[in-house]
């Protein structure tokens, strides 16, 4: 017997929707859906009258993802008559990731990517001259941060992870902001279908390999047997009391490039001068303290040499 739609209780049912478990007719979804969006983009006051407000697509170095998915963007530049400005890793660092991937191997290689992406889309943005970024993170993205910071016991970033803006002071970096927020990915790929909207959604093909890949099965098994779980995980990540005097370091500048940085040289050049040296490991986890002893000359002990598994400098 068909569903009837629970919001209008006249239209047959096309979904239940993932968030809230309600049968819904395509209508009554778009209009709950979009809703929803402008509520949250309303509440938090993301934008302002008279801003330039440009869109984040990142899908950069990789051999047959970054084309087709290139080609969605350029195709969705054309229907809604947008500027696009494409800058490659390449371009900005001498490096695609599918030549990182072959240096790095599978487990690290999204730290570089996030680093990389980070910087390109703030790079980006400058050239672009416009007055905030927004991307496309979505709850399910933002879950899965919180868990990882949990599962890494990194409660400094537990204060900014799920926080809907971000401000950070230097020249060169635009406030960033993401408007879907608290629409699971699901539904965002539901509204798409049903709106025979032109997208690309298929998974990076080296994200799964990923610390992230962990938290993000994690999280699908959680909400297949309670589909708020996502949301949950982010109200509790909201309303997480970090104890007093957990700060995040102070921000300064890089003194290679001048992005902003905390320490002597931004992540970014660490992870190139790693790169560069043939010493993929330099910028990743705790070897990244190495990084200004190899830079000084300093000669590096056996164990430490074992750790970059390196026979010389």
């Amino acid at each position: 017997m068909p569903v009837q739609c629970s919001i209008c209780m006249e239209k047959r049912a096309v979904l239940k929707r993932p968030k809230t478990g309600h049968s819904s007719c395509k209508e009554c979804f778009f209009g709950a859906f979009e809703e929803e969006v402008h509520q949250t983009i309303v509440s938090a006051q993301l934008f302002k009258s008279g801003e330039t407000v440009a869109i984040g697509a990142s899908d950069e170095g990789i051999t047959g993802y970054r084309d087709d998915s290139l080609e969605t963007v350029k195709r969705n530049q054309q229907q809604y008559e947008l500027p696009l400005k494409i800058v490659s890793y390449e371009e900005l660092y001498g490096w695609t990731m599918d030549a990182i991937v072959k240096q790095v191997g599978l487990k690290n290689n999204c730290t570089f990517c996030g680093v990389f992406r980070r910087q390109a889309l703030d790079r980006g943005a400058v050239m672009l001259k416009v007055d905030k970024i927004c991307t496309g993170h979505n709850a399910d993205d933002v879950a899965e941060t919180v868990l990882m910071n949990v599962l890494r016991g990194d409660i400094a970033r537990l204060r900014r992870c799920t926080a809907i803006s971000t401000i950070s002071e230097g020249e060169g970096v635009v406030p960033r902001c993401k408007p879907l927020k608290y629409a699971y990915e699901k539904e965002i790929v539901l509204y798409a279908y049903f709106k025979r909207l032109d997208y690309f959604s298929t998974e990076c093909i080296y994200s799964p390999n990923a610390y992230r890949g962990h938290a993000r099965a994690f999280l699908k098994d959680l909400e297949s047997i309670r589909p708020s779980s996502i949301i949950d995980i982010i109200h509790s990540g909201e309303n997480l009391s970090v104890r007093e005097g957990v700060r995040m370091p102070v921000q300064g500048t890089c003194g290679r490039c001048g992005y902003i940085s905390s320490q002597a040289l931004c992540k970014s050049c660490v992870l190139l001068d790693g790169l560069n040296r043939g010493l993929p490991k330099l910028g990743i986890g705790k070897h990244h303290r190495l990084h200004d002893k190899i830079l000084s000359q300093q000669p590096l002990t056996e164990k430490e040499q074992r750790k970059l598994k390196i026979v010389n400098i």
